[in-house]
């Protein structure tokens, strides 16, 4: 993966002309020309080919918007506005606590972070409800069965729910940092709007 970072900030490309690609896996680190595109070396304060200047006052400012590229790719946390954040930690928070998730899901029907934290305690809510259903009828089966093959199973079955749990915890964790980040195998699907 690439960054490319112009200037004294990622998305500002009037600052200076000077282009700089970092490769995030590797750190290797190219620089070009952002009016020619030709390939400069790191101590070059004018480009060769058409004398620009290629002088970054400050490199402070790359290494945070690096830093906040990384974060972002993980996260969408800047799609929500800090106060929505802060005001509705909790609520996110509940979202991830059982049948508790009917409070954010009724009560903080206006923020957006509490909506994407109650859509994803939904869904593991729902799945934890149908894994508990599936559980009691292939143990109950399996006891019918044999009462042997029942004990011996039935334990690593229920160690399955632990996932649950950790995709719980997992959740509250984002929730109170403040980040929106999808848990594994459950974020993709959306049930709220």
């Amino acid at each position: 993966m690439y960054i490319m970072w112009q200037g004294n900030s990622i998305v500002n490309k009037a600052i200076s002309p000077k282009i700089i690609i970092f490769n995030l896996k590797e750190d290797i680190i190219m620089a070009f020309c952002g009016k020619c595109g030709t390939k400069l070396s790191e101590e070059v304060k004018f480009c060769p080919g058409c004398g620009a200047s290629t002088y970054l006052e400050d490199t402070q400012p790359m290494e945070e918007n690096i830093q906040s590229s990384r974060a972002n790719m993980a996260t969408n946390t800047a799609a929500y506005e800090a106060s929505d954040i802060e005001q509705n930690k909790l609520m996110a928070i509940l979202a991830y606590i059982g049948i508790l998730v009917l409070i954010p899901l009724f009560a903080a029907k206006e923020s957006k972070f509490a909506r994407y934290h109650t859509n994803q305690g939904l869904i593991l809510a729902i799945c934890g409800i149908v894994y508990s259903v599936a559980y009691t009828i292939v143990t109950q089966m399996l006891l019918a069965i044999s009462w042997r093959l029942g004990l011996f199973i039935s334990p690593i079955l229920g160690l399955i729910g632990l996932v649950f749990f950790v995709l719980a915890v997992m959740g509250i964790i984002n929730a109170s940092q403040g980040k929106e980040k999808e848990l594994p195998i459950i974020g993709k699907f959306t049930i709220l709007k």
